[in-house]
């Protein structure tokens, strides 16, 4: 694996994709911001994230004079699908307003490599962004993306539990981008079924951008 061939993905509501078709992924405090934008995430979660300020310590935990950022400034993005994040969207739970069904979730999915040539601003974290354990890393390290994130918790079928703490924490490592994303840096869409295929090329997108992968979700 290169960066090339390093894929990143956000979910959202598939209402939502007629706004992103036209003005890329808004970040919602943009003059671009998408007024009717339907929030399926955990609220307390992304509350946290809007004051949470973290450590760019490029994994080493001694620098303590390392830069912070705050996580609501960025767009957050996971490397792989069928996060636990996705579990309680579906299922409800947490402090998720309303369950949402499988048919309503659309992944963006967008290329690192392509980010990283035209974008500017951006972080990755080695874990769950919010977790003591974690650390972050900044574009210096960007080649090293690779070896850094576990593949193999990112792939794992199996996160619960309290022996698989650090599996589910690996495996919710994210690609923060800060602002908006341009439309021309996402790569395609990929939903639950061919209802809501038919639906995001009524929105505009083309088909050949759109891959149905219901194994994608729970």
């Amino acid at each position: 694996m290169n960066l090339a061939e390093i894929k990143i993905f956000r979910m959202t509501h598939i209402n939502n994709i007629e706004h992103i078709l036209q003005n890329g992924v808004t970040h919602r405090n943009s003059p671009n911001h998408n007024p009717s934008y339907i929030t399926i995430g955990d609220v307390s979660l992304i509350n946290t994230r809007d004051t949470k300020q973290v450590k760019v310590d490029n994994g080493d935990f001694l620098d303590f004079h390392a830069p912070t950022i705050t996580l609501g400034d960025f767009i957050p993005f996971y490397f792989g699908v069928k996060m636990p994040m996705l579990y309680v969207i579906q299922n409800g739970g947490n402090f998720v307003i309303k369950s949402t069904p499988a048919s309503r979730i659309v992944y963006i999915v967008c290329s690192v490599s392509r980010i990283i040539n035209q974008h500017e601003n951006y972080y990755f974290s080695d874990g769950h962004a919010t977790d003591s354990l974690t650390s972050f890393y900044d574009k210096t390290r960007v080649n090293e993306l690779e070896k850094i994130i576990d593949w193999d918790a990112i792939k794992a079928a199996y996160w619960g539990g309290q022996d698989d703490l650090n599996v589910k924490r690996k495996k919710q490592a994210e690609f923060l981008v800060f602002g908006d994303l341009a439309q021309n840096l996402i790569m395609g869409f990929v939903c639950y079924n061919d209802n809501a295929k038919n639906d995001l090329i009524d929105f505009g997108d083309r088909e050949h951008r759109i891959k149905v992968i219901p194994s994608a979700y729970y």
